[in-house]
């Protein structure tokens, strides 16, 4: 359906289009900016919505981008389709743009994983012409037409050089000739109608055989072409034509190539106008820190007279009011609610709230991002009507009233549970009580059509028929009777209160006229009033009490990340002590593997033995074993005390085990945590909430190179945890053990227990350092390994976690 322009221009949506307009570089796009109307098809409106998120991003990621130098070239493109010859500065117009439309298409086609809406618009440019080469080949940046233009154009532009040159030498030899040059006004050579001549006094005139082509203005002078050089000026005229001829046809030439490309390149020009569109949308919402509305399809359930409209805008700016003043206001209509009724003192804010709900649905369905909070959503409507302001016409005899009601009979005849209806004043500009009639009725009328409607009025008794009537809501704009002055911000819930007695009172109006007009009120019209009052003063504490919850939140947030931030600085200086350390004494060790070659040598060339080196050799290789291996960073983690019970679904790390994991479900003994495909029981009091920190159970972190799980740090562990088996828990044993300095049958001896217990409690691997030395207790645990009952199969550690001095043994649990 066609947008109500009325109501268009009423909400000032044309205001916003020329500020978007303002931030296109291009006529083109300037052209389609004013030109924008709101899209009644959702998939269009969202689609729309999707290019101005990508623009933004774009020029987060690339602000320098733009259309370069595109032009609008549709007015010289129609004149080479109807055979005219282009002037070479148009043809470099096209040029420049073609190279825009070039340099879009290439940022676009590069970026079409991350902008992809953008990238199907670029990917309408036309393919490469030719046209660009054609004229940067014939046309200098500056509009001269090259030698390199053609053959021909060259050669005329040698011989004219030629003649030109052959030509000022003659006339220059006469004028420095002592027998001419007295006769001349001036020692100069000029030009007149394209000949070289002289300037010769008039009295020596018939002194120099000439032909006369002009005299100055006193008479004084006459400008004579010597017959000497008569031949050479026709030779330099001839070759001046023949060089314009050339030049015409090149630019013909190229002008018909234009024109055989026309639908091309008009094509061009309107998709870098989409292109440069869609960044000005999006130049408009950062400017005015606007964010991406979710817009959704009206859906009517039949059981109700809801129209299953959706209204909920967080902190709504109207964006043509100066953002440092402007009061952002929340609207979420409840789900049973889709008429509004707000009322307040005047110039509280109430049509403010009005033009800022209806102009920003029209934004939304325009493909523009709102001045709101992220998370904002709104209906799509079919058509959005609003009869705003003071519109009487002394032309037609129409006072407020006639007008409003005119405006209000043409809406009602054309709206439907589609449509948003947005009315200023309902029942104003005549008698209180029929107006108020006449707006409860027509209220009554929009409902039953089930048209989601927004009115303001004066009206108390509009604020009793909201409070009664399924399907209406009351909502206030806010008074500072310290101050006398409107706070503009809206309360939905609320109806507004009478405040003129308390206004008169402030300002200095005898305290017995206040008493008089009390008594004349109604006693249940003060108690609401004061009832009003009270609530009123409740949802500000606790607004108040909101805002320094919120305020302590954030404060605890930014500590959090401080405190991260410290964390992580101090694992970098610990891991740089580390390997600084680990550095010096490989460093040492091989110094002693050195010195130690040196020995062996020295006595073999002695002859003397070498055996008594081997014990110190192996007490080296145990120390090399020994050196830490590289650690990988830890990161840090903050721990949530434990102030309240875990439960089913809470992020927990198993202390003994040094691994993170969900918990699955909850006994009266302890807790089943999944530990990525793992499942393990384990007692309660081994368990610690996490807060933040992703658990690595998905793919493509290092948990998923083990097995699912979060293998521990290069170190021993001596806790345990309890896991089940059957109904008892058995203590783990943890998922290290460390042979190094042990026996070969010691080493098998634990070897083997530990990997009996590690089976029992369902450890789905465990680490076995054997260092590396000279390899003896490495080669007796894998010949251990390779066929043991538990084991699945087994490997050496990786770099960070002791290599050829650790073994990895997947259990097959």
């Amino acid at each position: 359906m066609i947008m109500d322009e009325k109501s268009l221009r009423t909400l000032e949506y044309f205001k916003i289009l020329e500020r978007v307009g303002g931030y296109c570089e291009f006529p083109v796009s300037e052209e389609k900016a004013l030109n924008i109307r709101p899209s009644g098809d959702v998939f269009e409106a969202r689609r729309l919505l999707a290019e101005t998120r990508e623009a933004v991003e774009v020029l987060a990621s690339h602000p320098e981008i733009s259309i370069g130098g595109a032009r609008d070239i549709r007015s010289i493109v129609d004149l080479a389709v109807h055979g005219g010859v282009l002037a070479p500065n148009e043809l470099l117009d096209i040029k420049f743009t073609l190279i825009s439309a070039r340099n879009l298409g290439r940022i676009f086609e590069r970026s079409s994983q991350e902008y992809p809406r953008l990238a199907d618009i670029a990917a309408q440019l036309p393919p490469p012409l030719g046209i660009i080469d054609a004229i940067s080949s014939a046309i200098s940046d500056r509009g001269d037409i090259l030698d390199s233009a053609s053959e021909k154009l060259a050669s005329i532009r040698r011989d004219l050089r030629v003649v030109h040159d052959r030509l000022l030498s003659k006339l220059q030899k006469m004028v420095d000739n002592p027998d001419v040059a007295p006769l001349l006004q001036e020692t100069l050579i000029t030009q007149r109608d394209g000949r070289y001549v002289l300037p010769l006094r008039a009295e020596f005139k018939g002194r120099i055989k000439s032909i006369v082509h002009d005299q100055s203005s006193s008479g004084a002078t006459i400008f004579v072409e010597p017959l000497t050089v008569v031949d050479l000026n026709n030779q330099y005229r001839e070759l001046h034509l023949a060089e314009r001829d050339e030049e015409r046809r090149i630019l013909a030439a190229l002008s018909q190539q234009v024109g055989f490309y026309s639908n091309d390149l008009l094509q061009a020009v309107e998709i870098i106008a989409e292109l440069d569109l869609a960044l000005a949308k999006a130049k408009y919402a950062i400017e005015i820190q606007a964010s991406e509305p979710v817009l959704r399809v009206i859906k009517n359930g039949g059981k109700t007279q809801h129209p299953g409209t959706v209204m909920k805008l967080y902190q709504a700016r109207h964006p043509l009011l100066d953002p440092e003043t402007v009061v952002p206001i929340d609207v979420e209509l409840s789900p049973e609610t889709y008429t509004l009724v707000i009322t307040g003192p005047n110039t509280g804010g109430k049509t403010v709230v009005l033009k800022t709900v209806g102009l920003l649905a029209l934004m939304a369905q325009s493909g523009l991002h709102l001045p709101a909070l992220k998370g904002t959503e709104i209906s799509l409507f079919d058509v959005i009507y609003a009869d705003i302001g003071d519109e009487q016409s002394i032309e037609q005899s129409l006072s407020t009233f006639s007008s409003h009601i005119t405006n209000i009979i043409r809406i009602l005849a054309q709206a439907d549970s589609k449509s948003l209806v947005i009315l200023d004043e309902l029942g104003a500009g005549t008698d209180p009580q029929e107006g108020a009639a006449l707006a409860r009725a027509l209220l009554t009328h929009l409902l039953d059509q089930s048209i989601t409607t927004l009115v303001t009025t004066h009206h108390p008794e509009l604020k009793a028929f909201a409070h009664a009537t399924s399907g209406v809501d009351n909502a206030s704009v806010e008074f500072d009777l310290l101050t006398l002055r409107p706070t503009y911000r809206l309360t939905i819930g609320l109806p507004g209160r009478s405040n003129a007695m308390a206004i008169a009172e402030r300002l200095g109006l005898p305290e017995s006229i206040i008493r008089t007009a009390r008594s004349e009120i109604r006693a249940e019209d003060i108690r609401a009033d004061d009832l009003l009052d009270e609530i009123q003063q409740q949802r500000e504490l606790a607004h108040q009490s909101r805002s320094a919850a919120e305020k302590s939140r954030q404060e605890s947030v930014a500590l959090r990340s401080e405190l991260v931030e410290h964390l992580e600085g101090i694992e970098d200086e610990r891991l740089q002590i580390l390997e600084e350390a680990r550095l010096e004494s490989e460093a040492q060790v091989q110094e002693i593997k050195t010195e130690i070659e040196k020995v062996k040598q020295e006595l073999t060339r002695l002859r003397k033995p070498t055996e008594s080196l081997s014990t110190i050799e192996e007490r080296v290789e145990e120390l090399e074993a020994d050196i830490l291996q590289p650690e990988a960073a830890v990161q840090p983690e903050i721990l949530i005390p434990l102030d309240r019970q875990i439960k089913s679904g809470d992020r927990v790390r198993l202390r003994t085990l040094e691994t993170k994991g969900v918990v699955l479900s909850l006994g009266e003994e302890g807790a089943e945590v999944q530990v990525g495909n793992v499942r393990v029981r384990t007692r309660l009091r081994d368990l610690e909430l996490i807060g933040g920190g992703d658990l690595g159970l998905e793919s493509g972190g290092e948990s998923a190179k083990t097995g699912g799980t979060d293998r521990p740090r290069d170190r021993a562990h001596t806790g345990s945890t309890s896991t089940r088996n059957g109904d008892f828990f058995t203590d783990s044993p943890g998922m290290e053990i460390n042979l190094r300095g042990q026996r070969a049958d010691e080493a098998l001896d634990s070897l083997e227990r530990y990997l009996d217990s590690a089976y029992l409690v369902g450890l789905p691997f465990v680490r076995i350092v054997h260092g590396k030395g000279t390899g003896k207790l490495r080669q007796v645990v894998r010949e251990a390994l390779n066929g043991h009952p538990h084991v699945k199969s087994f490997e050496a550690g990786g770099d960070k976690e002791g290599g050829e001095g650790v073994t990895i043994a997947k259990l097959d649990v």
